[in-house]
């Protein structure tokens, strides 16, 4: 199945009321595991690489390319999808390679700033049929926007959607990056809220700590993408742990990342029919 755009996924979610899981790929593994899981049950899917990966790797095109050439050979529509990106050349490269979907992060610029700039990438990015994500910016906390405490504003997500043309509006609705236990806890008046008041699909970051039932009521609430990475990272890890503590003499690579690998596609479809991803939910 070719490529798909963001827009051809996100858009027909939001329009069907269901989510969509975006998951994040550092390694190779992680790519054909997302895919794994999402072809299990039939559901799209977004693989997402960011800009911390790029700079783990190096560089964007190994992993990049690698990644969209997983995504060609899927038999489920797939997005690849550039993730929290403030190099806007990287934004630029991402393009070039055949990513369908960018969320540029100008979050930590003064918001007129950030609206100046997101209004440019995006631009940039129609002009290419690629699909662009945004958020509005510091709310509170050092996590910014998605500090638990922090909270959009419906008027000031409005403005800043209607502002910059974006396509995806990332919010801040209770939850937080990098969460290892799954405690947070979600505003969902507020989502509704932002649901009826915004024009373009919500976008929930930091959904690893987020409990099932909750990730199931986001979307009912009128979430569309929903970022996971720490929580699949956990699953991953965990698997890599016990191969390894059960085989303390093995060297095989293999041998552990491809059991990891499949608990990871395992995880994945089980997202997936939480989140309400497929076209049967």
């Amino acid at each position: 199945m070719p490529l798909v755009s963001g827009a051809e996924v996100v858009l027909a979610a939001a329009k069907a009321g269901r989510g969509v899981g975006a998951f994040n790929v550092i390694q190779l593994e992680h790519a054909t595991a997302l895919i794994a899981g999402a072809e299990r049950v039939g559901a799209p899917v977004i693989l997402q690489i960011s800009e911390n990966a790029v700079k783990y790797h190096g560089a964007l095109k190994p992993i990049g390319v690698a990644t969209l050439a997983a995504a060609a050979a899927a038999t489920v529509p797939v997005v690849v999808h550039l993730d929290h990106a403030m190099d806007r050349d990287l934004v630029t490269e991402a393009v070039s390679l055949g990513f369908t979907s960018v969320m540029y992060d100008a979050s930590k610029l003064e918001y007129a700033d950030n609206v100046a700039s997101t209004t440019e990438v995006t631009a940039f990015c129609h002009d290419h049929g690629v699909f662009v994500e945004a958020e509005i910016g510091e709310v509170g906390g050092k996590d910014g926007v998605h500090a638990p405490g922090a909270r959009t504003r419906p008027d000031e997500a409005l403005a800043f959607a209607e502002a910059t043309g974006v396509d995806a509006l990332a919010v801040a609705v209770g939850s937080s990056h990098a969460m290892t236990e799954r405690t947070a806890s979600l505003d969902f008046d507020l989502i509704a809220e932002l649901h009826a008041a915004v024009p373009v699909p919500l976008v929930l970051h930091g959904s690893s700590g987020v409990a099932d039932p909750d990730l199931t009521r986001a979307v009912e609430a009128g979430m569309t993408k929903v970022n996971i990475a720490t929580h699949l990272n956990n699953v991953f890890t965990a698997k890599v742990r016990e191969v390894l503590t059960d085989n303390p003499t093995l060297v095989d690579t293999r041998k552990y990342l491809g059991p990891a690998r499949d608990e990871v596609a395992a995880e994945v479809a089980r997202l997936l029919t939480i989140l309400k991803a497929t076209s049967s939910e």
